[in-house]
């Protein structure tokens, strides 16, 4: 696996784990929904995150949770791209725009965006031609369904597997409409069309897809998986997060999408300094 992801100026070194700071700025995401709509308040979450330990600020101008409303092309951007540019100004920090449309990835990329992540893998309509004209990384998640109907009933006759030919085929496609491979990363997709007991078995199992040889995303943060689980609401989910983020870091997690970046960022350093003294131990 490429240890180094190069966008735009900058580099984004996957040998360590990233950790990517959740930035909604819409109304109706499931855990914080208009906290973050003025700019204002989102550019300080941004500079405290980065203090935090965030190397990535993701942003998103559209909800993504079960039942979601679309957001239409015109609102979105309204949303994204003001926040895009005044962080770009701010900022020194890899910025990633969370969005399945071609037009607000093109804005995007063209008002400096380091990374596309998409729920939707490039498959909606222009996606794969915008991204072919830019260099940039972009993140390719597994999803069953749509927002709005992806948790009625989700059925895999062998989910892992199911998944890895998913993958499969969107590298191919992405290849074949001129996209490197080496530019790709992975997101298996957790709460995105996965029942309870299909999101732990798939973060039982992440490493297997370390097959693919490229960076791997896990997002499982303040998630229905953590809550149906602990029978906790959204605010009561962060140990459940973290203990998530470090067995995904254990599986071969190269970056941890999540809300609470500073207690995320205690636990790994943790994770890490153990695992360093472990390896000093077996060399004596």
């Amino acid at each position: 696996m490429a240890a180094v992801i190069n966008s735009k100026d900058k580099l984004l070194n996957l040998s360590t784990l990233s950790i990517m700071g959740i930035l909604n700025i819409t109304p109706d995401s499931f855990s914080d929904g208009g906290k973050f709509a003025q700019i204002d308040a989102a550019l300080a979450q941004v500079e405290q995150m980065i203090v935090d330990g965030a190397s990535i600020i993701d942003i998103g101008g559209e909800s993504t949770r079960p039942d979601a409303k679309e957001v239409s092309i015109e609102d979105e951007l309204a949303r994204v791209i003001p926040l895009l540019k005044a962080v770009k100004e701010r900022f020194n920090v890899v910025v990633s725009i969370d969005t399945s449309k071609a037009e607000v990835m093109g804005a995007a990329i063209e008002q400096g965006a380091d990374i596309i992540n998409d729920v939707r893998a490039l498959q909606n309509n222009n996606c794969l031609a915008v991204l072919a004209q830019s260099d940039i990384p972009v993140c390719l998640m597994h999803m069953q369904g749509l927002p709005r109907t992806m948790q009625q009933q989700p059925c895999y006759n062998d989910l892992i597997n199911n998944i890895k030919q998913f993958f499969e085929q969107r590298i191919q496609a992405c290849e074949q409409a001129g996209i490197n491979k080496q530019r790709l990363i992975l997101d298996v997709g957790f709460g995105f069309g996965k029942t309870l007991a299909q999101n732990y078995q798939l973060l039982a199992n992440m490493k297997q897809f370390k097959s693919f040889n490229l960076p791997l995303l896990s997002g499982t943060s303040r998630k229905s998986m953590i809550g149906n689980l602990l029978h906790c609401d959204v605010q009561q989910r962060m140990v459940g997060s973290i203990a998530t983020a470090i067995i995904a870091a254990q599986q071969g997690a190269n970056i941890l999408r999540v809300h609470d970046v500073k207690e995320t960022m205690d636990a790994i350093k943790v994770l890490q300094a153990t695992v360093q003294y472990s390896l000093l131990t077996e060399e004596k």
